[in-house]
C-alpha cells in the first residue's frame, strides 16, 4: 500500500449485504484507485464506509438532507482542521460514506450492470464527495463525472454515464 491511500474501515450494519461477500474488497479497491488518481493529499487519512439497507439510508437522508426516501449513496465529509498538520497529529478523518444495498442492487439490475461495477462507482463517487468534489452545477458535475470515468476505466469498468444528455439522472 502506498502512502497516498487512506485507511478505509468498512462496516456492515445490514444483513442483506451478506449476499455480497466481496463487497468489502470491491469498496477498498475502489477507494484505493480513487485516492491514487486525485491530487488531494489523503496520506495518513481515514474514512468509514457503512453498508446499510434502504431503511437505514432513508433515515440518514431524512435527518441530514430532509429528503424522506432511500438513495444509493450518501457522503458525510468531516470538518477539516485549520493550520498545518503536525507530525504527532492523529490521522485526518475524511468522513463517512453510506451505501444502501437494495437501491444499489435495483439500480444495477435496471441498468444491466454487474453489481460490483455499480458498487465500485458508488464508492468512488462517495469518496470524491469526501475530498471536495460535488455536482451541484453542470460544470461541477462534468468535472466529477470525468474523474469518475477515468478512475473506473482504470479498474476496467465501463462508463457509468453513457448518456451524456442533461436529462439523465445523476448519482446522489
Amino acid at each position: 500500500m502506498t502512502a497516498s491511500i487512506p485507511d478505509t474501515d468498512v462496516i456492515t450494519v445490514a444483513t442483506c449485504w451478506n449476499a455480497e461477500p466481496d463487497a468489502e474488497d470491491v469498496i477498498r479497491r475502489a477507494i484505493d484507485a480513487a485516492a491514487a488518481s486525485v491530487t488531494a493529499d489523503v496520506a495518513d487519512a481515514e474514512l468509514a464506509v457503512m453498508l446499510t439497507d434502504d431503511d437505514g439510508i432513508r433515515t440518514l437522508n431524512r435527518e441530514w438532507r430532509r429528503i424522506d426516501k432511500p438513495t444509493n449513496v450518501l457522503s458525510f465529509p468531516a470538518l477539516r482542521p485549520e493550520g498545518a498538520r503536525q507530525p504527532d497529529d492523529p490521522p485526518l478523518m475524511l468522513g463517512d460514506i453510506a451505501i444502501a444495498y437494495e437501491t444499489t442492487r435495483r439500480e444495477a439490475s435496471d441498468e444491466g450492470k454487474p453489481f460490483d461495477h455499480h458498487l465500485t462507482h458508488l464508492a468512488v463517487h462517495g469518496f470524491l464527495h469526501l475530498i471536495g468534489y460535488d455536482h451541484e452545477t453542470d460544470a461541477e458535475a462534468e468535472t466529477m463525472e470525468h474523474l469518475e470515468r477515468r478512475i473506473l476505466a482504470q479498474l476496467g469498468i465501463p462508463d457509468p454515464y453513457p448518456d451524456s444528455g442533461a436529462d439523465r439522472e445523476r448519482v446522489s
